[in-house]
């Protein structure tokens, strides 16, 4: 089983202003730099990191707020230029925020700290509110895709165009893992991984360009609050941080990337779901049920405020 025990440090986050990392998203533009974001209670910043893993440049968003940044995707603009999204859809009150947020940035040309306008896209889910830390874009047909979060997680899809007037309603196309705390498709959009605390899933992609079925789990070293995942920039690997301050971030092959529409054996998916839930490492199976009870706990005591 390719997974846990093949990962590597990819570099380590050591940055004195990023104690938050939760979402990562390696360039296409600029060979070798990874983007990430702080989460809830930061500033409008985007951090380019270099391959060791420290900061080339800051990008800050004007326009932009940060309530809750839970994940990020590489795209296009409605010209086709690269662009930054980022998602300001955390909602750890389970259905407090009528309406979540997604910002936009070009991807400058030229890596240096600067200020760029954003542009903001307001979304609203078809069933009404919910909790999400998971937002991809397949690079194919440049669509927005979100995964909710919680015990019965769904990926929901963006319209094909996205725009500033308005709400942009997500539907639900398909089901997620449990707990699921970010995303991303390969560079190639030929296949897509959704991760939670205490492992990830990779899936196939529909002709459509939605995620598809269920293809294989795969594990990752154990990490204090993983909220993170994307594709090396080849595609070949997958990219898993966390939050806090001094945080590796480990590269983990991707399984089966040779042939990815290949079924595996039934024993092999069974080994895979153990490693996914956590049972190869008792510590990161109690530390993910930790934080499943903490999170359970703040959306309960969320749902009784609202209640009041």
């Amino acid at each position: 089983m390719r997974g846990a025990r093949e990962a590597k440090v990819a570099f380590k986050i050591s940055d004195p202003r990023i104690t938050e990392s939760s979402g990562l998203a390696a360039s296409t533009r600029h060979p070798g730099i990874v983007y990430t974001h702080n989460d809830s209670g930061g500033v409008a910043k985007i951090f380019a990191l270099g391959p060791q893993g420290g900061v080339r440049a800051v990008l800050t968003l004007a326009g932009a707020g940060a309530r809750d940044w839970e994940g990020m995707a590489l795209g296009k603009d409605d010209a086709g230029r690269p662009a930054i999204y980022v998602a300001d859809i955390g909602d750890n009150l389970g259905g407090a925020w009528p309406h979540v947020t997604l910002y936009r940035i070009p991807e400058p040309a030229e890596l240096r700290s600067q200020t760029i306008p954003a542009t903001a896209f307001k979304l609203k889910y078809t069933d009404g509110p919910r909790n999400a830390e998971t937002v991809m874009i397949n690079p194919r047909t440049n669509r927005l895709y979100v995964a909710s979060k919680l015990f019965s997680g769904a990926v929901y899809e963006a319209p094909a165009r996205l725009r500033t007037g308005g709400f942009n309603v997500l539907r639900k196309v398909g089901s997620a893992p449990a707990m699921a705390t970010d995303g991303a498709f390969a560079p190639d959009g030929s296949t897509c991984v959704i991760r939670t605390y205490f492992g990830a899933r990779l899936y196939s992609v529909k002709p459509d360009g939605s995620p598809g079925k269920r293809l294989r789990s795969v594990s990752f070293p154990f990490q204090s609050q993983g909220e993170s995942v994307t594709y090396t920039a080849d595609g070949g690997s997958l990219l898993a941080g966390s939050e806090g301050r001094d945080q590796a971030v480990y590269q983990v092959p991707v399984p089966g990337r040779e042939n990815p529409s290949a079924s595996p054996s039934a024993k092999a998916e069974k080994k895979d779901d153990n490693a996914e839930e956590g049972h190869n490492d008792p510590t990161n199976t109690r530390a993910g049920l930790f934080l499943a009870l903490a999170i359970a706990g703040a959306v309960g005591y969320g749902l009784l405020r609202r209640r009041r």
